[in-house]
């Protein structure tokens, strides 16, 4: 049996305002494309497949669309669970439809095990365990406040549930569990928003079902494997760069080949879509920002710019770099260090030459422009006319 593991779309989320739809778009059209062209059997997404609990209708748009598109019209099984950014009721108030299209939608964590047959006649079990929180799972875990009680406590109810939903397998289907949690020791990214308070919503790799033969997981952006005993356990990552803090990452999603009752094998396929995110350090200065922009550098990417300066950036300038390149997102100056000068001890210099000292030391470096001089001397004249 072959499986596809994918997770936190986040469709409708942005990067510092600028739209991230296109590239939604073109990624699920690439992973419609592997599930075809690798002839998985079903598909498996483990949460936040919106960025917020109420995603823009574009977006709600997308991933119907693609839905039904990995399905390949309701002949292979798409089953979804809901991560900590989703609303667990609005994404399952399309289940009714979902059923009859080969989709299956879990909102909250339950009880029951997912029993499917796939194309092949092979039957598949699903321990499928959306983001359990306390609230989804409308249980107070303790009445201690204490973080190392709540961590304890919500570990042993995942492990609890897990170990419910994985017993009595039939022998001769393929054992998957998956879930949206942080397992400890994994390495998170910028781009997650929490899902822990504190390290209390943190689940151990011990608490990972051992019967499963893979479990998919979902809520860590970066790819990456736990070993579990004899199981295996694994992140997809996210399918874009959602913050600078992954620019160096590469996205993909996870092939898993398995039998009932054998060893998984997994296979990482790497992901074309999506514009990168890069930074820029130009410490030469602004000129040499302009020789990249010349050179067609990064040009269909997104950029983090920090640029060395003596200067200040007028508006002007920096409209100016915006208009050479879609995609800064922040224009970071950094000004150059120059000898550390005691205004207070060259009190006798004259007002615009201790005040071009002051502006330095506040900035780091900094040079104020005439114009701002300029006005610093009429405030002080001001003052003494006063």
């Amino acid at each position: 049996m072959k499986l596809l593991h994918t997770a936190d779309w986040h469709l409708g989320k942005t990067l510092e305002g600028r739209s991230r739809l296109p590239e939604q778009k073109e990624f699920l059209e690439e992973l419609i494309t592997i599930a075809d062209d690798e002839n998985v059997d079903a598909i498996l997404m483990a949460g936040d497949v919106f960025d917020t609990v109420n995603p823009p209708a574009a977006a709600e748009t997308l991933f119907y669309d693609a839905a039904v598109k990995l399905t390949q019209n309701g002949e292979r099984p798409l089953i979804i669970i809901s991560g900590n950014h989703d609303s667990p009721d609005r994404l399952a108030a399309s289940r009714p439809l979902a059923d009859r299209n080969g989709i299956t939608i879990i909102g909250f964590p339950t009880a029951e095990r997912l029993q499917l047959t796939v194309r092949n006649g092979q039957k598949l079990s699903i321990a499928a365990l959306p983001y359990p929180s306390e609230s989804r799972l409308n249980e107070c875990l303790t009445e201690s406040q204490e973080e190392g009680v709540l961590q304890l406590a919500y570990d042993d109810r995942v492990e609890k549930l897990f170990h419910d939903l994985s017993s009595d397998v039939p022998d001769d289907a393929v054992h998957i569990a998956m879930s949206h949690i942080y397992v400890a020791g994994s390495r998170e990214t910028d781009s997650e928003r929490p899902i822990q308070v504190g390290g209390a919503y943190t689940v151990s790799a011990n608490s990972l079902p051992e019967q499963a033969q893979y479990v998919a997981l979902g809520h860590l952006h970066r790819p990456q494997t736990i070993t579990r005993g004899s199981a295996l356990a694994r992140y997809s990552g996210s399918p874009l760069a959602y913050s600078f803090s992954e620019a160096s990452h590469a996205k993909s999603v996870t092939l898993i080949d398995v039998e009932p009752g054998g060893l998984a094998h997994i296979d990482e396929v790497p992901l074309q879509s999506g514009k990168p995110l890069v930074r820029w350090v130009a410490d030469q200065g602004i000129e040499q920002v302009y020789t990249w922009l010349e050179e067609g550098k990064d040009q269909d990417a997104w950029v983090d710019l920090e640029v060395h300066l003596r200067d200040t950036l007028s508006i002007e300038e920096i409209h100016r770099l915006r208009s050479k390149h879609e995609g800064f997102i922040h224009i970071r100056p950094v000004f150059n260090k120059s000898e550390t000068k005691n205004t207070t001890a060259n009190s006798n210099l004259p007002i615009d030459e201790l005040f071009k000292r002051f502006y330095e030391q506040q900035t780091d470096g900094g040079e104020p422009d005439e114009e701002l001089v300029r006005l610093f001397l009429e405030l002080s004249e001001g003052e003494e006319d006063e």
